[in-house]
């Protein structure tokens, strides 16, 4: 057969295949190259990346500057590498609690706000440091000094007990050995009941209260905010969104429910990789900007996508229904953080108040533990109903549509809940009622009502390194507590 152009030339059917592949090759890529930030742009986000993280890892976890080039500036995208060894140090202001990056000639640099309470914002590309009187700030009462009452109200614990113990072996294995993954990477372990805290240990110069980012486990901190209004009778997981981006008659994202968004879906585009929200996480961008723009590319709940804009916006709904940014800023310190006891965490916010509850939380390992118990008691902490009586159940279940449950290999995935992953007896050594809050870099919170424990694992895991197995970590730790 000969195919004709418009212009009279024939070609055989094999060169004009391979003629309409180059052709469709240079489009795709034409399309790719369109989407992909421009070399200034990734520079302005790992300026802002490496000022929003000094600040965070200086003012809310009180870390030195070497620590944070150790571990905080360090095993981060590969892309990003790069532009991070090149740019100059960040500029600390401890008096004025900001921090500051350079990285253009023609504007000024990268800027990280801290604010007592609500952590480090950062100011957009080309603004200057007048814009920090723009950014929301509130006055939180006092923190109640829980340090005297035992735990898991207060860090009151009993002193270890220094003779070897099976419990003990396998948290320094994940210290010392590549048993789990880099040892090197791992920066705290824990094992607690809802009454007596088993066993913890940490890397060296860090402290039971020494923060660090929970990456992902943040979206499980969104989950138990958002059901908290859920038992105040604030939000209806079944009703739509309420989002005012998207209030023109006829959006047809009205149809998104607050469900949709923490079963991951929602329906809407998050590019390909839907954990990648640069803009907002690294540059300086607004939820309100980025998050709420997204199209539907097929009906919401069909179609199960991890993606930080369906947490994000999860979140902008429960501050669009309170109606003031104050009393969304006061709503997870107050009504979760102090309630159990979680003194050490910090939730940021983007340069208009806006909570980037998605990743943006600063906590320890006590802390998360703390919110693992809370859903071991089943959202009751202290004899105060924090969160529904079916809040667990709603957040374990496997959501309607789910991910790939095994790999490549044919080995085991976990599920998703709401906002949890899932874990079960696919997973050798585990039982089948593990639900998971999990995050970039080797972040985890095992929760295992059966057994009446959670386990807490630290980490600065790199995305070119091993991979901490948190599987067989917790299978470990059950068979040694089955000794």
């Amino acid at each position: 057969m000969t195919i004709f152009n418009q212009d009279g030339i024939s070609f055989s059917r094999p060169l004009w295949t391979a003629c309409l592949g180059i052709f469709l090759t240079t489009v795709t890529l034409q399309a790719a190259a369109a989407t992909e930030p421009t070399p200034e742009t990734v520079k302005s986000q790992v300026a802002g990346y490496k000022a929003a993280f000094t600040c965070s890892a200086t003012f809310n976890g009180g870390k030195s500057a070497d620590m944070i080039r150790q571990d905080e500036l360090t095993g981060i995208r590969l892309d990003y590498r790069k532009y991070m060894a090149e740019l100059p140090d960040a500029e600390i202001n401890q008096g004025e609690k900001y921090v500051s990056v350079r990285f253009s000639e023609d504007l000024p640099p990268r800027y990280a706000v801290w604010r007592p309470g609500l952590g480090c914002a950062q100011l957009p590309p080309g603004a200057d440091l007048s814009v920090r009187k723009h950014v929301p700030s509130v006055n939180f009462s006092s923190a109640p000094d829980n340090g005297v009452k035992p735990w898991p109200v207060g860090d009151a614990v009993p002193e270890p007990d220094m003779a070897p113990s099976p419990l003990q072996a396998v948290l320094n294995d994940a210290f010392t050995t590549e048993k789990y993954g880099d040892p090197k990477a791992t920066s705290a372990t824990l094992v607690t009941t809802p009454d007596r805290l088993l066993a913890e240990q940490y890397k060296a110069g860090f402290t039971p209260h020494t923060s660090q980012r929970t990456w992902s486990v943040a979206k499980s901190i969104s989950a138990t905010v958002i059901g908290i209004a859920v038992e105040k009778g604030l939000l209806d997981i079944k009703a739509p969104a309420n989002i005012p981006e998207w209030s023109a008659p006829g959006d047809p994202r009205q149809k998104i429910t607050l469900e949709n968004l923490l079963h991951m879906a929602s329906g809407l585009d998050s590019n390909k990789a839907g954990n990648r929200t640069s803009y907002v996480y690294f540059g300086g961008g607004l939820v309100t900007d980025n998050a709420t723009e997204k199209m539907l590319e097929t009906a919401p709940g069909k179609r199960w996508k991890y993606a930080n804009n369906d947490t994000l916006l999860a979140v902008r709904s429960l501050k669009a229904t309170l109606g003031e940014t104050e009393a969304m800023l006061r709503f997870p310190t107050e009504q979760l953080f102090r309630k159990i006891g979680m003194g050490h965490t910090v939730a940021e916010t983007d340069w208009q108040g806006n909570f980037v509850l998605s990743s943006q939380v600063w906590s320890t390992a006590r802390d998360l533990a703390r919110l693992g118990i809370l859903y071991l008691n089943d959202g009751v902490w202290q004899g105060e109903k924090l969160l529904p009586d079916w809040w667990r159940e709603f957040v374990s279940t496997p959501a309607p549509s789910q991910p790939p449950l095994v790999n490549g290999e044919g080995h085991p995935l976990p599920g998703y809940g709401a906002q949890f992953w899932l874990f079960d007896s696919r997973f050798p050594g585990l039982p089948d009622d593990v639900f998971a809050m999990a995050g970039n870099r080797g972040q985890y919170v095992m929760i295992i009502p059966s057994r009446n424990l959670v386990i807490v694992r630290r980490g600065y895991d790199s995305p070119d390194g091993v991979r901490f197995n948190i599987a067989a970590f917790t299978a470990d730790i059950l068979a040694a507590l089955n000794q």
